[in-house]
């Protein structure tokens, strides 16, 4: 159990944290991989020699010393792989570290759902269940040419390979993220088009915060819908120029959403991710004779400030207060 995968106990406004907690990991072993917004994977391969201590060990440190410095708490999974410490993070809890055994990785894993694998979407597991293949001990089990026949060549042989606990993953570290993400499930299932529209309002404006807080602007914006049937539809759309701007990001949210023509839909939520990140000092805008653009994104930097100062809903639009 050599792979660890650390989940901070952060709220996601104050993404901008994450580097000194990585800085924490980094005392440690020099391979960590960031996950933004509040998690990271490090690799103790060396650190379990040169300190001796086990993986265990380190990871009740690691968890004394984020409390201690910077009074944040975190959930840690261990096992012998990057996809294996993942799926152990999910039998994590504060003071609990979850395990991945490296020498019961079989028996781990065979009475699983197929969708707790890292990377099998709904679509996938639904294939699968309908063809009996529905724990990892199943489709461990199954021929290859019967995986690789329901979900192409090269899909079924890494599922396979996933199945049997074989983790060709590694930790890449100082890797960029490439994406943000945020979900706002509705307590019901909801077919107002006014309460999704806010949905994806409150979301637009969450991640563009979020972006700005880690000087990072993005290309792409992603909508999936999921409804009350468990199926989803996802659509992306390029931006005009890559921006952090929340006014921006929502108007692309409701453009995708009003592309999919949705007609009395039961949806049960609402997700958005930014793709394509890059530095905001990079990023080229288009300037614009129009003072009231000027004026939103100045606007838009005092709330950045206040948010800051005194919590995520200090400030918001007037439709998202009531």
């Amino acid at each position: 159990m050599t792979i660890l995968c650390v989940r901070f106990q952060l709220p996601s406004a104050h993404e901008a944290a994450l580097p000194g907690l990585l800085g924490l990991l980094e005392e440690f072993t020099p391979v960590v991989q960031a996950l933004p917004p509040d998690g990271a994977l490090a690799d103790l391969h060396g650190a379990e020699r040169y300190f001796g201590r086990t993986a265990l060990e380190l990871a009740s440190v690691i968890r004394v010393r984020a409390l201690a410095l910077h009074g944040v708490d975190c959930v840690i999974g261990a096992g012998p792989g990057p996809m294996l410490a993942r799926m152990a993070l999910r039998d994590a809890r504060p003071g609990v570290t979850g395990v991945v055994p490296e020498d019961a990785v079989a028996e781990y894993l065979a009475d699983k759902p197929v969708a707790a694998l890292p990377g099998v979407g709904t679509r996938t597991a639904r294939t699968l269940c309908e063809y009996g293949l529905d724990t990892l001990g199943r489709v461990a089990g199954a021929p290859l040419s019967t995986l690789q026949r329901l979900l192409g060549a090269r899909t079924g042989r890494e599922l396979r390979e996933k199945a049997q606990g074989i983790d060709r993953g590694r930790v890449v570290p100082n890797a960029v993220s490439r994406s943000l993400a945020t979900e706002r499930p509705f307590g019901r299932d909801e077919l107002s088009p006014e309460r999704h529209r806010r949905a994806l309002l409150s979301a637009a404006e969450e991640l563009g915060a979020r972006l700005r807080a880690v000087d990072k602007v993005c290309r792409a914006l992603t909508l999936t819908v999921r409804y009350a049937d468990r199926s989803a539809t996802t659509r992306t759309r390029t931006l005009e120029e890559p921006t952090a701007h929340s006014a921006a990001l929502t108007r692309a949210a409701y453009a995708l959403y009003e592309a999919l023509g949705l007609q009395r839909a039961r949806v049960r939520a609402m997700a958005l991710r930014v793709e394509g990140l890059d530095p905001a000092e990079q990023a080229a805008h288009q300037l614009t004779f129009d003072p009231v653009d000027e004026k939103v994104r100045r606007l838009e930097e005092v709330a950045d400030r206040a948010r800051a100062r005194f919590g995520p809903r200090a400030v918001m639009p007037g439709s998202l207060a009531a």
